[in-house]
């Protein structure tokens, strides 16, 4: 049962947050040939704002993999808790995070990227995965709009939205990414009034999962 799923895990506590998840995954159900699903971790910190709260939410991420049987996984954090512990312990099972994938398509489609962060703490964690993916020379930088997870989910964020944007082309970047799977609702916003594209990294990270699954039939 449910083992041809893709589970999409938000690895905080936030309702609000997963709901915004799931809703932003409708368009992909459409498409997809595998069911996908969306769940929060009740136990789990409200949003991810520090380091400290990405490691505590490791091993949780961990349990609810171990819990929950699906044929793939997508962790909705854009720090990718857990995610390199969980492919230890299951690595016949295709699990990303939504930070690895955001910035892996962001690659195909252009020079450089740029990501508009949470906060400047969010910032530390983006330039720590970025150098352990040894991309240093195709990111431009992030720029923060400074609000929470749940913060991300309030349309009235999407001046700021759009400041983070320009400034990001500034510094050079030609490929947005959303910093937090909280901001989903605002790609086609951001598309259309940047001009230029906009990586929504759930929606990324699934789009990968649902390859993964149709190459290993």
């Amino acid at each position: 049962m449910h083992h041809d799923r893709i589970l999409v895990i938000n690895p905080n506590s936030s309702r609000r947050v997963t709901q915004g998840i799931d809703t932003a995954l409708d368009a992909m159900r459409v498409h997809s040939p595998f069911p996908i699903e969306v769940m929060d971790i009740p136990e789990a910190p409200a949003g991810i704002a520090l380091q400290s709260d990405a490691d505590t939410t490791a091993p949780l991420v961990q349990a609810a993999i171990r819990a929950h049987k699906a044929a793939a996984y997508g962790i909705a954090c854009f720090s990718d808790p857990g995610v390199t512990g969980a492919r230890e312990n299951t690595p016949t099972t295709t699990i990303r995070g939504i930070g690895e994938s955001a910035i892996l398509q962001a690659m195909t489609r252009g020079d450089r990227f740029g990501i508009i962060a949470l906060s400047h703490k969010s910032i530390l964690r983006q330039r720590r995965l970025v150098r352990m993916m040894g991309l240093c020379e195709r990111y431009a930088g992030s720029y923060p709009v400074e609000t929470t997870a749940e913060g991300a989910t309030d349309s009235m964020l999407l001046e700021r939205m759009l400041d983070a944007a320009a400034h990001l082309r500034t510094m050079g970047a030609d490929t947005l990414i959303m910093g937090c799977a909280g901001m989903a609702h605002f790609q086609q916003s951001l598309e259309h009034q940047t001009n230029r594209p906009v990586i929504e990294p759930t929606r990324a990270a699934v789009a990968l999962l649902i390859g993964d699954l149709v190459l290993s039939k």
